[in-house]
């Protein structure tokens, strides 16, 4: 038995970046909790991190991106490279299933254990079982509205979580905006 799925979303647009996820964690066909947060924050809060996977191999790859950040003082290209080489070859991290998106003023990443660090092409991205319709609800948004990086967040992940059976609409949002010196923590849940 698998403890699985979840939606998380990126969005960048005008100058700020969001990224959102839902709360739910599914074990089979049975939904263990509502309001988990997968969306965290890293290194002096300049760095958000989405998880989608097994909970526990998320948060074994949590903690391990977090010292890689250390270690590299925030360079995220960097700490997502050397983390993708560790996943590759360790013998234990080798069979996680998860999947990561990091952001940062510089950055925005997809990460995996096939040791895949891949950049947005259009500046919306998404992973997890709902992810394809949260990040075509996102383009849209994107293109066709006046809406604010985390108002598409918002709505993108609501519009997912009325279609995908693992994706719930309590979601954490954290925004970095890119034009200030210092980012923004907007920490909002939607019950």
């Amino acid at each position: 038995m698998h403890i699985r799925g979840t939606t998380i979303l990126a969005v960048k647009k005008d100058g700020k970046i969001t990224v959102a996820g839902d709360g739910q964690v599914t074990l089979d066909t049975t939904i263990l909790k509502h309001g988990a947060r997968k969306v965290r924050r890293l290194y002096n809060n300049e760095v958000i991190v989405g998880f989608a996977g097994a909970t526990a191999d998320a948060f074994t790859l949590f903690d391990r991106f977090d010292q890689k950040l250390e270690q590299y003082n925030g360079n995220l290209l960097r700490a997502a490279v050397e983390l993708t080489k560790d996943w590759r070859t360790d013998r234990v991290l080798r069979h996680l299933e998860a999947l990561m998106i990091a952001v940062s003023r510089d950055y925005s990443l997809i990460i995996s254990g096939n040791g895949d660090v891949i950049e947005s092409d259009d500046d919306v991205m998404a992973i997890g079982s709902g992810g394809a319709f949260a990040q075509a609800a996102a383009r849209a948004l994107v293109k066709h509205s006046s809406l604010s990086a985390t108002e598409i967040a918002r709505e993108s992940m609501r519009i997912a979580s009325e279609i995908c059976i693992y994706t719930n609409d309590h979601i954490t949002l954290e925004e970095i905006d890119l034009s200030e010196e210092k980012s923004q923590d907007i920490k909002k849940s939607k019950k």
